[in-house]
């Protein structure tokens, strides 16, 4: 099961790298990813957890991806074999020392479902913040 996990969440993650809402992905088994080298060095598989930031905007506009999308639910549970998605800004705020990624920073699970599915949820939900992203 994590092998799948792994081979769909890099085509999600490649995918994403080509999107024009997409400013950066945050999966370091996808090469040219922050910390590539190290994974490629010490791991050789991955799992579905990964993070991406989007272009600047407001919350709503965050909010308004989240709310697009169907297949993904929203959750902290990253063991399952379902798809989830959550936004980290509000997380990463009330830390002390927190990192400036530029943009909303969003993290996903991929799980089992098709990757086709999921990309085509994850397209509505990208939709939706263009719109108020503008």
């Amino acid at each position: 099961r994590l092998a799948r996990h792994g081979e769909s969440g890099l085509e999600v993650a490649a995918w994403l790298r080509s999107q024009p809402e997409v400013v950066q992905i945050l999966h370091p088994a996808l090469p040219g990813a922050p910390g590539h080298d190290l994974w490629a060095r010490d791991y050789s598989g991955a799992c579905g957890l990964f993070g991406f930031v989007l272009k600047p905007a407001s919350e709503a506009a965050v909010d308004a991806f989240l709310d697009a999308l169907d297949l993904f639910g929203l959750g902290f549970s990253w063991g399952g074999f379902e798809s989830l998605a959550i936004s980290c800004d509000h997380q990463l705020k009330t830390r002390q020392f927190h990192p400036d990624y530029g943009g909303p920073l969003m993290r996903l699970h991929v799980g089992l479902e098709a990757t086709s599915d999921l990309i085509a949820d994850l397209r509505g939900g990208l939709d939706a913040y263009a719109k108020l992203a503008g």
